[in-house]
């Protein structure tokens, strides 16, 4: 009997697990518990941790002269460091790939922008801690509503 030929294949998420982990940080402790979650997840599928910072980007108007891309580029910064001294930190303890991202856009475009570009096979994100998206909507659930990735929401 002939055996069937194998067909060149294109790219399947979550075929054999996840390679790349998308995780959304803002500086939030429910962030941090988010990328310690996803930290772990990383470590044990032997994936690539993509650690995603959305820069807001406000209309010119709103800022009332206060310099915001200054800011949320400082809390980028602040993120960087606080990840390379637990990396450090960690160094020879665990072995986990990662990669910092930033992305400019409201949270929701900008994590799903980094999920596509990443080819994320997953997304963690942490539980809003606002009590304004119990009206709007909180990213993690129009992450979730997307259907687009496996979505791990982190309280």
């Amino acid at each position: 009997m002939k055996e069937p030929e194998q067909q060149p294949t294109r790219f399947e998420r979550g075929t054999d697990g996840p390679k790349v982990i998308v995780v959304g940080v803002d500086g939030s402790q429910s962030a941090y518990r988010a990328a310690a979650y996803a930290a772990g997840l990383a470590r044990r599928q032997n994936a690539l941790l993509a650690i995603v910072y959305v820069q807001p980007v406000l209309p010119a108007g709103s800022a009332l002269g206060a310099p915001i891309a200054d800011t949320t580029g400082e809390i980028a910064e602040n993120l960087i460091e606080e990840l390379r001294k637990n990396s450090e930190r960690n160094k020879g303890i665990w072995d986990l790939r990662w990669e910092f991202h930033t992305f400019r856009g409201d949270p929701y475009n900008g994590l799903v922008t980094a999920a596509d570009e990443l080819t994320a096979d997953a997304v963690v994100v942490g539980a809003s801690e606002s009590a304004g998206h119990r009206i709007v909507g909180s990213v993690a659930v129009r992450l979730v509503k997307s259907g687009r990735w496996p979505v791990t929401v982190v309280p």
